[in-house]
């Protein structure tokens, strides 16, 4: 199910550029697991394919390996696919033939993982979900195995989510029961909790099954959809530590209110992660956003209403913070603030939606430093506290589902 550190390791890991026609930021955080299992890749311009990108977020579980590789090889050997090999040398772009390579090239990489020396020999017992995108001059391919997620916000709504593989999904099921598996607490064997994986190998040695009829299949779903320069606005690729905690509709009115605000890919990446922490994922957590030709641009009137809120927020958190105990007679901490500010959540104007008070959560304990300078709890930083004691308090979520 996966272990736990004693408060969450908050740092984060940026990496963004822009080219053809896009812009991109990625943004990663270790949170409150025992490691970090997540891996990505991001190819603003493919080799030899003029307008061509890829994009990719793996979620490892029960080690990083198996998201590693996958991230350092997977385009390799997508790239050396003879139908692709054809678009290098002048073929037009195929829609079925290049869904029928991207599924090649997955179950491909899957039997090279296997004779790696770790997994041949069982010490290496990692899988990792995937979600993809190959961006072409047309279309976007979105490629997804397991239950990271990947979506396109066209005219500020969702135009498109991938879909998760789980056990308890009917088809998939249907294959686990038909492989001499069994679904129990909504997990393949009662153990592992998505049905479509890279690695994973002991959940396909099922002799008489090929590859993509095991109890865990490394076959993806790929759905090709035509792009549109003037509606397009941004693309998201994440691991489940940020949708255990957001739905598709709610991280896609966040990302455009903070668009509205601002057009720093890389800080509104970050805002996301925290944002999730804040809600209460347990999970690694990372983020892939894509600027598209159509994306929205900060405006004044958002501008302004986010200082308003601002200091709308400031003076609760002031008001909050001259009574130096609380109602039940001890120190005045952050955690109590915040408390008291979430106790009038409805009186505050202009919270982001998607994100509510979780998504000014940083801003806040920042303003809570300014008020409270000699709380010595506040001088780690420790998350971990904090947070512990919101949730006695509270009904955030604190755990997450995970691949093991």
């Amino acid at each position: 199910m996966g272990a736990f550190l004693d408060k969450p390791k908050v740092e984060k890991q940026n990496e963004g550029g822009k080219g053809n026609h896009l812009e991109y930021a990625v943004s990663s955080m270790q949170g409150w697991r025992v490691d970090m299992e997540d891996s990505h890749t991001a190819k603003l311009q493919l080799p030899k394919l003029p307008g061509w990108s890829f994009f990719a977020v793996f979620d490892g579980h029960a080690g990083s390996k198996i998201a590693e590789y996958s991230s350092q090889h997977l385009l390799d050997v997508i790239m050396e696919h003879e139908e692709i090999k054809k678009i290098e040398n002048g073929a037009e772009e195929n829609e079925k033939l290049i869904e029928a390579a991207v599924k090649q090239s997955f179950l491909e990489l899957d039997k090279k993982m296997r004779t790696i020396s770790d997994a041949r020999n069982g010490f290496d017992r990692s899988g990792s979900t995937s979600v993809c995108v190959l961006i072409s001059p047309k279309r976007y391919y979105f490629i997804n195995c397991g239950d990271s997620r990947g979506l396109l916000c066209r005219n500020s709504a969702v135009q498109f989510a991938t879909a998760d593989h789980k056990p308890s999904n009917p088809q998939e099921r249907d294959r686990i029961q038909k492989a001499g598996g069994s679904v129990m607490i909504q997990r393949v064997n009662g153990s592992l909790a998505v049905s479509r994986a890279l690695g994973d190998y002991e959940y396909k040695n099922v002799e008489d099954k090929g590859p993509t009829e095991q109890l865990v299949s490394p076959e993806p779903d790929i759905t090709a959809i035509d792009r549109s320069t003037k509606e397009d606005e941004f693309l998201v690729l994440a691991c489940d530590g940020i949708f255990d905690v957001s739905s598709n509709e709610e991280l896609v009115q966040y990302i455009s209110s903070r668009l509205a605000i601002t057009d720093d890919l890389t800080s509104i990446c970050n805002d996301v992660v925290d944002m999730s922490l804040n809600k209460g994922s347990r999970d690694n957590m990372t983020l892939v956003l894509l600027g598209l030709p159509a994306i929205p641009k900060p405006n004044e009137q958002a501008q302004e209403q986010e200082m308003k809120l601002e200091e709308q927020l400031r003076g609760m958190m002031k008001e909050a913070c001259e009574d130096p105990k609380t109602s039940r007679g001890e120190p005045l901490d952050f955690s109590y603030a915040l408390q008291a500010i979430m106790s009038q959540e409805e009186k505050i104007v202009g919270l982001p939606p998607g994100g509510g008070i979780y998504a000014k959560r940083t801003f806040l304990e920042k303003v809570y430093k300014e008020f409270c300078p000699e709380d010595e709890s506040m001088s780690g930083n420790d998350e971990s506290e904090i947070s512990n004691k919101i949730d006695q308090n509270s009904s955030v979520p604190m755990e997450s589902e995970s691949g093991v």
